[in-house]
């Protein structure tokens, strides 16, 4: 009788063995700025988004490339407002712009734990 570990005939037993993918060394542009992490990262919540929000990593150049898209629903702190552009902070720490009006007051008392 076999456990699954023994080779049938022979008696010795043969170690589980489990498959990983190859890895990938992510380039110098694959870093997040000190400036865009927020550490330890929040773990009560302002607002959600309403909208997929796209973001960029240098505020400096707003036309510059998209760096990701955060999902409606996220919840969100805001660390600044602005007329059209608020600062937030994601539960993961990452700390970027995004429009005003993609933001959702969390209803209650203005925070919402996120587990």
């Amino acid at each position: 009788m076999t456990d699954g570990h023994e080779r049938p005939g022979d008696g010795r037993s043969e170690e589980p063995h489990v498959l990983r993918p190859g890895f990938v060394v992510l380039g110098e542009a694959s870093l997040v700025p000190g400036t865009n992490v927020v550490r330890p990262p929040p773990d009560r919540f302002t607002h959600e988004l309403v909208t997929d929000e796209p973001y960029r990593l240098d505020r400096s150049r707003p036309e510059g490339e998209q760096a990701g898209v955060l999902p409606a629903g996220t919840p969100v702190v805001v660390l600044r407002g602005g007329n059209d552009h608020c600062r937030i902070v994601t539960a993961s720490g990452l700390a970027v712009d995004v429009r005003r009006a993609s933001l959702r007051e969390l209803p209650g008392d203005g925070s919402v734990t996120h587990g």
